[in-house]
């Protein structure tokens, strides 16, 4: 389906009432880039190998994609080598803001799903008491493969699901973040591990399990060509409305295709920035 007037007004609408959730890919990092030198934020799979090897190349077979390559160095230096490199990364460069980040915080969803391991959404919410959620891998002491947190007064604090506020906003970063603290989903190690607990349920807590009931998507800058990102996401979109909601994907391909019609997600044949100014939160309030 191409972007019209009619679609533009349908999802900015959903985004409006919070009928929709977006989901953000490495693409939707585009335009962020380090106040220092002004290079490029590292979000997909190329750039964050290149951040593990220092630009080296690597076999083919391990730099097929981030989590094989990841899983590579965790083998060879540690796991703690991976996690530290994601951390001085997103938790230690400082980086200017993304323009989707600056256009989706006018509309403060509800809820929203952030595939990325950087700060950016969640300092969109940094005057907003919200809930973060975060997901987690190879722990022990718990079922459990998530870490929830409040923010309020201008600090994150830990709490339980049965703590969580349900009137508050919702942002869940299924594979980590810096802040609070470190914790990633990064090699293929973890994601086994993690996908092992998502398919038991033991991956999302209770409340925003009820929260994603009968709602559509909308996908921003999410590539669906990998297994991984398809496999996390049919989980994770479990309970969606009929209809699901729309997915900007220019030339797809066929497994991205595939994982649209399963999930009754429009297929939009274009790049997320055409929506960008011509579907502004402005336009909204002025009818």
């Amino acid at each position: 389906m191409a972007l019209d007037t009619r679609l533009i007004e349908e999802i900015t609408h959903a985004l409006s009432e919070g009928s929709v959730v977006p989901v953000l890919g490495p693409y939707a990092l585009r335009g962020a880039v380090a106040a220092s030198d002004g290079r490029p934020m590292p979000a997909d799979g190329d750039s964050l190998i290149a951040t593990l090897t220092g630009g080296r190349p690597l076999p083919p077979k391990v730099a097929y994609e981030y989590s094989r390559a990841a899983m590579h160095f965790e083998l060879k230096k540690g796991r703690n080598f991976v996690n530290r490199t994601l951390t001085e990364v997103y938790g230690q460069t400082e980086w200017t803001r993304a323009p989707l980040h600056d256009w989706l915080a006018g509309f403060k969803p509800r809820y929203v799903i952030d595939l990325n391991r950087d700060t950016q959404l969640q300092a969109t919410y940094a005057d907003t008491p919200h809930t973060l959620v975060v997901g987690l891998s190879r722990i022990g002491g718990t079922d459990y493969r998530f870490k929830i947190y409040q923010f309020e007064a201008g600090a994150y604090r830990t709490i339980t699901q049965e703590e969580a506020n349900p009137e508050l906003p919702v942002i869940f970063k299924p594979l980590g973040t810096p802040s609070p603290e470190p914790n990633y989903v990064a090699s293929d190690a973890d994601f086994v591990d993690y996908m092992t607990e998502l398919m038991g349920g033991f991956a999302i807590p209770s409340f925003l399990k009820q929260l994603r009931k009968g709602k559509r998507y909308l996908f921003l800058g999410l590539p669906l060509t990998r297994d991984t990102e398809r496999m996390v996401m049919h989980e994770v979109l479990y309970g969606h409305a009929e209809p699901g909601g729309w997915a900007f994907l220019p030339a797809p391909k066929k497994n991205e295709m595939r994982f649209c019609d399963q999930h009754q997600l429009t297929l939009i044949d274009a790049d997320y920035e055409e929506l960008l100014g011509l579907a502004s939160p402005a336009r909204v309030a002025n009818g």
